[in-house]
């Protein structure tokens, strides 16, 4: 049973999973704070969520080990008060994901909303936000952000020799990309993400939504923005900046 949506006390929280390294963007520092259009890729999420009065409060969750917060942060008196730093970040950003929620379970309760968003996301804007908040206030399972496929698709062959050449073209119809915040219940995505590991299927988890989906629920979609795009590889940055410059 999902949680009701009729909880007009209901808050939302954002929280962010940055424990990762972004290799593939490459760098000598974890991606997240790898410096875009003169600010670090971190701080744009941060300052969206930050300046929303639609957000009662956002958590980071960072690697134990993590050399770089403590500097970042002396930089962002902005954030003072609306920000907690987690540093129980996971192998994956599932894990992380868990982890955060396990470690704010007093601070929330089962029908406040939680908006999970990638740090590597610096494209979120205050409209974004407040169209998937206002898309998903009375929802019974919740969304997130995301866009309807465009491009033709083509799905390769399976094996190494064949990988390179089309093995059919896929339908685009009823296709969207997903984006974040993916926005759900605490109590729900808490259970979502709790029984994928105990039925040993995290490695089937690729977003937040997959987790519910699982439950055998469907999650609204809510149409993002191409700006929302994921800086993944080291191209994306130059186009990230463009964006964030306009």
């Amino acid at each position: 049973m999902t949680a009701s949506a009729s909880s007009p006390q209901a808050r939302h929280f954002a929280l962010i999973p940055a424990a990762g390294i972004g290799a593939r963007v490459g760098g000598a520092i974890p991606k997240q704070y790898l410096p875009l259009a003169g600010k670090p890729m971190l701080q744009y999420a941060l300052d969206t969520f930050a300046s929303s009065a639609l957000i009662a409060h956002t958590f980071l969750v960072v690697s134990a080990d993590d050399g770089y917060i403590g500097d970042f942060l002396k930089t962002q008196p902005q954030l003072a008060g609306k920000l907690t730093v987690l540093r129980n970040g996971g192998a994956t950003r599932q894990d992380s994901v868990l982890n955060g929620l396990q470690a704010i379970s007093a601070k929330l309760g089962a029908d406040d909303w939680v908006l999970v968003h990638d740090a590597a996301r610096p494209g979120l804007t205050a409209e974004l936000l407040e169209r998937l908040i206002a898309s998903l206030h009375d929802d019974e399972v919740g969304g997130l952000l995301a866009l309807p496929v465009v491009d033709t698709l083509k799905r390769s062959g399976g094996t190494p020799e064949r990988r390179e050449r089309v093995q059919a073209t896929v339908p685009r119809d009823a296709l969207w990309a997903a984006q974040t915040p993916q926005m759900f219940r605490y109590g729900l995505l808490m259970r979502a993400l709790e029984q994928a590991h105990a039925q040993n299927r995290v490695s089937d988890i690729t977003d937040d939504a997959s987790a519910v989906e699982m439950l055998g629920l469907q999650p609204k979609l809510v149409e993002g923005s191409p700006r929302n795009f994921k800086v993944t590889l080291a191209h994306d940055v130059a186009l990230a900046e463009l964006f964030l410059k306009t």
